[in-house]
């Protein structure tokens, strides 16, 4: 299974071999994407990108609800580990 995520292009610009790059960023981090597949986007639009290349545009409202869904799986992934860190941490 392959996972896109949701990010805002902040910039375009040229890129290796003459194919259109923008910098994109993903909450708090921001990355060099191909966006050779998706030619109609802009600045402020979001696209979904998985392995550095941008494969479509998405609705600014779709990116959101993507961004709190990933927040909720971290959230969740931590309090499983801290129920795992309690339950090895008990004497039998």
């Amino acid at each position: 299974m392959c996972l896109g995520i949701p990010g805002e292009i902040l910039e375009t610009h040229d890129g290796p071999g003459g194919l259109r790059y923008g910098t994109v960023r993903f909450g708090g981090a921001s990355r060099d994407v191909c966006l050779a597949y998706v030619p109609e986007a802009g600045v402020g639009d979001y696209v979904i990108v998985h392995v550095g290349l941008a494969l479509s545009r998405i609705a600014p409202e779709d990116a959101e609800e993507t961004f709190r869904y990933l927040e909720e799986m971290q959230e969740l992934a931590e309090l499983e580990g801290e129920q795992q860190a309690i339950e090895r941490s008990e004497v039998p």
